[in-house]
């Protein structure tokens, strides 16, 4: 299965409804150049760091922005978890934060339900720990971000006292605690 339909995007979809938007039908060598290296991973594993980043980039999102900082973050996590060459995890990090933007309202609980079943507990737990790692690249963790990860945590069906423990660990860039 491609990434495109794991991060919520199935152009042959749009082509089938004719409800093919302008920049979908021209298509460009940036899209086959990132086609072809996502879909050169085996799909289990192309399952996992696309439903991972995608929840990188929705804690990202949360506040309505992605910084610099952020997706530089982003793009260091996905290549190390991942296993991935640089350029690979680039582009796979700006593909799940494009999803995020454009579908964050509607695909945010089932990429999270299908991280929940493709990952153990130890994966779940590494996930907070990346996403807080996330959130503090700008030196703060604002309460929108906060919370996001908590429904994250929610989500994942992990407890609270996991999430407190993950979150102690950043509590320096907690807004919340700043004042």
């Amino acid at each position: 299965m491609a990434v495109w339909k794991l991060l919520g995007f199935d152009p042959k979809s749009l082509v089938a409804t004719g409800k093919q938007p302008a920049a979908v039908k021209a298509e460009t060598e940036t899209v086959r150049k990132i086609v072809q290296a996502v879909d050169q991973l085996e799909p289990a594993r192309a399952r996992y760091i696309a439903a991972f980043a995608y929840l990188l980039s929705r804690v990202a999102y949360a506040d309505h922005k992605v910084s610099p900082e952020e997706t530089r973050v982003m793009e260091q996590i996905v290549m190390q978890r991942g296993r991935l060459p640089e350029e690979q995890a680039i582009l796979i990090v700006q593909m799940a934060k494009s999803q995020s933007v454009l579908f964050s309202g509607t695909e945010n609980f089932l990429v999270t339900r299908e991280f929940d079943k493709i990952t153990d507990r130890e994966q779940k737990l590494a996930l907070l720990d990346c996403l807080y790692a996330v959130c503090a690249a700008d030196q703060s963790v604002s309460t929108v971000e906060d919370n996001e990860i908590r429904n994250i945590s929610i989500e994942l069906k992990l407890s609270h006292d996991d999430f407190i423990a993950v979150r102690m660990k950043y509590r320096e860039y907690l807004a919340v605690l700043k004042k």
